[in-house]
């Protein structure tokens, strides 16, 4: 944008994964054309709301992505325009409803562009409440999701998508969950009795199964198929190390790619960083699994 001589302009950003935050900046408005000098001819006769800042410009069926300097508002609620820049002509732009989106939301932004199967530059979505924003060149972070099954689904990969859904400070994300299945690790080295840390669902390895966290009476000839806290029960239970162990801690078979989510039972609380993985507590809350998020797609800690 233009600006005079000494004078600072104060006008965000824009790049790949933006969306308007908050959408309320994002005004919707019929015109008679759309190409650039029109727009600007058009918005520089007008006043726009004091925090408006987007406008997306509808002609008919097509929509172009405007962004506006605001003159000084000094308390008033229409201000003018000073300087005006096209973001995306229509040839750009994919305008799509979808009632189930969050529009404040750029995960849920990006999934429904990405969803639409359209080329476009930059998606304009009017999802739930009608509520309007746009997103540009959606391109999600990917992040890994590593964590033991059964239960299925885990609830680490649970609960990081429900951050998702409400969180709006995140870029846009896109999980990638991979399994530690403690069935193919136990079918992996046979045994004849396995011990595992704790009770549910969907575990049956066809032999005698105990679970540590029942405290089985005395130890037995098995297998511990559990992680270094396990172990380290096992031994304050029965004064000895089990006869054999199958570790499962994701901090040991993670391996390394990219960004990556994990939890350990060492961790008591709070998260802790190793290069581009973030662990939580086995036990971990919501706003830990949140801080992670934020860690690994460089956004600040909330």
């Amino acid at each position: 944008m233009r600006h005079g001589r000494g004078e600072r302009s104060d006008v965000t950003e824009v790049g790949r994964n933006f969306i308007a935050r908050p959408y309320r900046g994002v005004s919707v408005q019929e015109t008679a054309a759309l190409d650039a000098p029109s727009l600007r001819e058009w918005l520089a006769a007008r006043r726009v709301y004091r925090r408006t800042e987007f406008i997306v410009a509808t002609a008919g069926s097509e929509h172009a992505v405007v962004q506006v300097e605001r003159e000084p508002d000094d308390g008033d609620v229409l201000v003018g325009v000073r300087d005006v820049r096209v973001l995306a002509a229509p040839e750009d732009v994919a305008f799509l409803v979808d009632p189930s989106v969050d529009t404040g939301n750029a995960t849920q932004m990006a999934r429904a562009a990405l969803a639409s199967g359209r080329s476009a530059r930059v998606f304009v979505v009017q999802g739930r409440f009608d509520h309007v924003n746009f997103i540009v060149e959606p391109t999600p972070v990917a992040v890994r999701v590593v964590d033991v099954v059964p239960p299925e689904p885990p609830k680490l990969l649970e609960m990081a998508r429900a951050v998702l859904d409400f969180d709006e400070e995140l870029p846009p994300v896109q999980l990638a969950f991979e399994p530690i299945d403690l069935r193919v690790l136990a079918a992996a080295h046979p045994a004849g009795h396995y011990l595992f840390p704790c009770r549910c669902s969907g575990l049956d390895a066809g032999v005698p199964i105990d679970f540590l966290d029942a405290g089985p009476p005395q130890a037995a000839a098995w297998t511990l198929v559990g992680c270094e806290r396990s172990r380290q029960i096992h031994v304050a239970l029965y004064g000895s190390e089990p006869q054999a162990r199958v570790d499962f801690c994701p901090r040991a078979l993670a391996g390394a790619g990219g960004c990556t989510l994990i939890k350990c039972c060492l961790r008591e609380r709070g998260i802790e960083q190793m290069g581009s993985t973030m662990v939580v507590p086995w036990g971990a809350t919501l706003e830990e699994v949140r801080q992670a998020l934020h860690g690994l797609t460089g956004v600040a800690a909330p």
